[in-house]
């Protein structure tokens, strides 16, 4: 594959004239289909606002049903940050497969190579709705790099940059 050139960024089509692209949705069954998680690690339950070799918006609805709960923590139960991330993570590789041209091109597999400048602003516990916006920053051969921010009720809560390598999933040796 080819060096790719870097996004176009939505300001920029906006300033010359252009519409800003419009997203879509990505629902449970289709996520499902793109990840190999399962719960209780699948921790998107919807994508919004999805833009091929652009953007996507992940929304991870926290409930008190979920089993990290009972031990971080039971007096004051909050989702654990590393989760936050993955949430990003997986929100980010459901738009690397959709970018490629959706799950039935491919078992293709994000695996993560670096995460850098994770921030954790707030905690997030049962009852939020997070919503993990990620843009794609760069993408060369099979390397891409991504930024987030995750959102509950429109305040920041967790940010990062990361890097991930996409491969065939079928064909990685644990």
């Amino acid at each position: 594959m080819d060096r790719m050139e870097e996004p176009e960024d939505e300001a920029d089509a906006v300033a010359s004239g252009a519409e800003a692209p419009k997203g879509y949705v990505v629902d449970i069954l289709r996520i499902m289909h793109s990840l190999p998680h399962r719960y209780p690690f699948l921790m998107i339950d919807r994508l919004i606002d999805v833009v091929h070799g652009v953007s996507a918006i992940g929304i991870k609805n926290v409930t008190i049903g979920e089993g990290y709960f009972q031990g971080h923590f039971p007096h004051l139960p909050m989702l654990p940050g590393v989760l936050v991330i993955e949430s990003m993570a997986q929100t980010s590789a459901v738009l690397v497969t959709e970018t490629l041209g959706g799950p039935a091109t491919g078992p293709w597999g994000v695996f993560f190579m670096s995460i850098e400048s994770a921030k954790f602003r707030r905690p997030v516990g049962p009852g939020d709705q997070l919503r993990v916006h990620v843009r794609i920053v760069r993408r060369r051969d099979l390397v891409w790099r991504f930024s987030g921010v995750a959102r509950v009720d429109g305040r920041a809560v967790a940010e990062a940059t990361w890097t991930a390598m996409v491969a065939d999933r079928n064909k990685q040796k644990l």
